[in-house]
């Protein structure tokens, strides 16, 4: 394993490689500071130019994106107090008014470092975890697959923060789309509706760029039309000149609750299509019930950043490791990870490893080194990607439309695609209107026609279906389904009594 790393890491250093990466890294930095464009709005904006790329050059600069996004995201939340991205959410809570109490050096600075350990950290159990994992996914058979995808399923559903049935509904219509074209084993015509571009069945990239950037943008433009209060910033004239050393001890004399953050941002990570948000929110949560001084949260104080940033990095090697082990993605990026994959012909999962070691170890050492990229990027230019967020957004936004319109374009060279992805992109803003979480609706269309594909092979191999509950990995994994859908469950009731309960207050 350490001959294989140790070879990653020489060849990503070579300059064919590093350069992808270090561009990429340098995007996401910049994507991750500017508020209302995601990680994943970023990503799919460098996909396209990664398409004539050998695997592992494309791959790096879409792994330097994930780093660097995360850890540009603090930028705009210590400084301006708008997160830069739905994961930097908790920064703000404490970075905001360390930056604004006069210490806008050390609230950054705080976040940087902790983003950079709890990546490193993750990387440490990336490494380690993904081989085991995917050997225990070779004793999957079709049973196992289709009963982890409806834990993936049900997990995401359950865990949107809108209603419950909202969130199983998404997931059930994402899973309709994929049934849109030709029998997986009889190659007969479903739902084509005659439309001869339909027989082949709906393309993914198209479907998750129209959701997700479409979407958020025409969200981000009804925003800006309803008109918004100036935003408050941290006085530029201060100083953000601050002591590394004593920044890193600030962090490293809390090992417990770096410890605890990165652990909990790599669980999330590795339970598919959560995200860094959940990570950032709970690992500040925790991090709060366990201080000595929890009053203090929301003050300024160094713990909330620590807990927060160290989550966010670490989520991303959680991710990597559910993309790499089992072929499921673990959020937004690495699906589009797994679509770069898939345009190059390579099989994510079980045996991605064993039969690409050399692509695999690969990323892993991207991974590690984006991290190094990512600060020799931030330490001279924090002032810079400071005006950066200055940039209109009635500037930024055409550019960003015109960009996903070119991807779309360039996956088959057809002007299909981008129809699919303005009907998707009108489909997805509807979604968001109306309360539909966007998370279980992409997870459905990703793992849609798996999981009736593992079906069909489970029902052909043997026709007993007991077998789902029988085998031990299988009956384990759907008895983790039900007890996620319950919890969810249980999780909503008590939110909505609390909420009850606190109106009823209010009128008394």
């Amino acid at each position: 394993m350490f001959e294989l790393l140790g070879a990653g890491l020489a060849n990503i250093v070579q300059a064919k490689y590093l350069v992808p990466l270090f561009i990429g890294t340098l995007v996401g930095v910049v994507g991750g500071a500017l508020p209302g464009i995601t990680i994943t709005m970023t990503v799919i904006v460098v996909l396209p130019f990664t398409f004539g790329l050998e695997p592992l050059q494309g791959l790096a600069a879409m792994i330097g994106v994930y780093v660097g996004g995360e850890t540009g995201g603090l930028i705009t939340s210590c400084l301006l107090g708008i997160p830069g991205k739905p994961s930097a959410v908790a920064t703000t809570f404490d970075g905001f008014p360390m930056a604004k109490a006069g210490e806008p050096g050390r609230a950054l600075w705080l976040g940087v470092w902790a983003s950079i350990f709890g990546g490193l950290l993750g990387a440490v159990f990336l490494v380690a975890s993904t081989g085991p994992l995917a050997t225990l996914a070779l004793a999957f058979g079709p049973w196992e697959y289709f009963s982890l995808f409806i834990l993936a399923l049900s997990m995401v559903a359950g865990l949107v923060e809108s209603s419950l049935v909202k969130g199983l509904l998404s997931g059930a219509i994402g899973c309709v789309v994929t049934i849109l074209g030709n029998d997986p084993v009889m190659g007969k015509e479903r739902l084509t509706l005659g439309i001869k571009f339909l027989e082949g069945g709906i393309p993914f990239l198209p479907v998750l760029i129209g959701v997700f950037a479409f979407a958020q943008i025409m969200s981000e433009v009804q925003r800006m039309g309803g008109g918004r209060k100036a935003l408050q910033a941290v006085d530029r004239g201060l100083s953000l000149a601050v002591s590394h050393l004593r920044v890193m001890w600030e962090i490293l004399s809390r090992p417990v609750l770096l410890l605890w953050s990165t652990f909990i941002g790599l669980v999330i990570g590795v339970l598919p299509a959560i995200g860094g948000s959940a990570a950032n929110m709970l690992a500040y949560d925790q991090a709060k019930k366990f201080s000595s001084r929890p009053e203090k949260f929301g003050t300024g104080i160094p713990e909330g950043i620590i807990a927060s940033e160290a989550s966010n990095n670490a989520n991303v090697a959680g991710s990597l490791v559910t993309i790499m082990a089992f072929g499921i993605p673990g959020d937004a990026v690495t699906a589009v990870m797994l679509g770069a994959l898939t345009i190059h012909g390579i099989q994510s999962g079980p045996l991605f490893i064993s039969q690409n070691a050399t692509l695999a170890y690969g990323m892993f050492a991207a991974y590690i080194v984006a991290h190094a990229v990512a600060l020799a990027i931030l330490l001279p230019g924090v002032r810079w990607m400071l005006r950066i967020v200055d940039i209109p957004k009635a500037i930024l936004f055409p550019v960003v439309v015109v960009l996903c319109v070119i991807g779309a374009y360039a996956l088959n060279n057809t002007v299909d695609n981008v129809y699919v992805l303005l009907v998707f992109g009108v489909f997805g803003y509807g979604m968001v209107k109306f309360g539909f979480p966007l998370a279980p609706f992409i997870l459905g269309v990703i793992l849609g026609d798996q999981i009736e594909i593992n079906l069909i092979r489970a029902v052909m191999s043997d026709s007993d279906p007991w077998l789902f509950l029988t085998r031990p990995i299988s009956g384990g994994l759907l008895l983790a389904s039900v007890l996620s859908f319950a919890a969810a469950l249980w999780q909503h009731r008590r939110v909505q009594n609390r909420t009850a309960a606190a109106q009823g207050d209010a009128d008394f």
